[in-house]
């Protein structure tokens, strides 16, 4: 079973859709005893990082989300769900993250390209080809995406993926042990994202 995670703030019904038609088991829930019954976890988010640190806290989901992590159970973040894996952001300046990256939220600073960055984009994976979430993606595939925000960590080899966009490489893809987050829409970016959700399914 896979928990999608409502926190009031998700692309859900797009997400779980995704999933199910790909044969997922799923259940969008704010439930913290049915999140500790799944196998795997999604967080999606779409939104401000500091809205979405305070409701994940105000509906008993903040422990919930870290202990799945730090159970080792496979977890997917997607967008702000990606963001929130950091310790701040300069959206939300006294907001907390779940901190399981080090590294901070930062927006977009560019005369060249106009912000949010929205649309489709290409990521390059070529240093993380082997990490079963992207067997059978096709390199530089592009994706879709949609954000003002982007993730700056500490650690760039926890960078899987990255991506070009205006001055500023981010990191599209954040990955270490049993989490593995992206900054696109996975559930919006046809084929290579299905392909990266179907993996998700088959993963640990």
């Amino acid at each position: 079973m896979i928990a999608v995670i409502d926190y009031g703030m998700g692309n859900l019904r797009s997400v779980s859709k995704a999933l199910e038609s790909l044969g997922g088991d799923v259940c969008v829930t704010h439930e913290p005893m049915k999140i500790s019954q799944c196998e795997k976890m999604v967080l999606p988010g779409v939104g401000a990082f500091g809205d979405a640190s305070h409701e994940l806290q105000k509906r008993n989901l903040w422990e919930s989300v870290l202990k799945h992590i730090h159970d080792q159970k496979p977890f997917l973040g997607i967008c702000l769900g990606l963001q929130l894996l950091l310790e701040t952001s300069e959206e939300s300046p006294g907001a907390r993250g779940l901190c399981v990256f080090e590294g901070q939220v930062k927006r977009f600073q560019s005369n060249k390209v106009k912000v949010p960055h929205m649309g489709w984009n290409t990521v390059d994976f070529s240093s993380a080809e082997s990490h079963p979430l992207l067997r059978g993606v096709e390199p530089n595939s592009y994706f879709y995406f949609v954000h003002s925000f982007y993730a700056a960590v500490k650690d760039d080899a926890v960078a899987l993926g990255k991506t070009q966009y205006g001055e500023a490489e981010f990191a599209a893809i954040l990955g270490k042990d049993n989490v593995f987050a992206t900054q696109f829409h996975p559930e919006k970016s046809q084929e290579q994202g299905l392909k990266i959700l179907k993996n998700f399914l088959e993963w640990l």
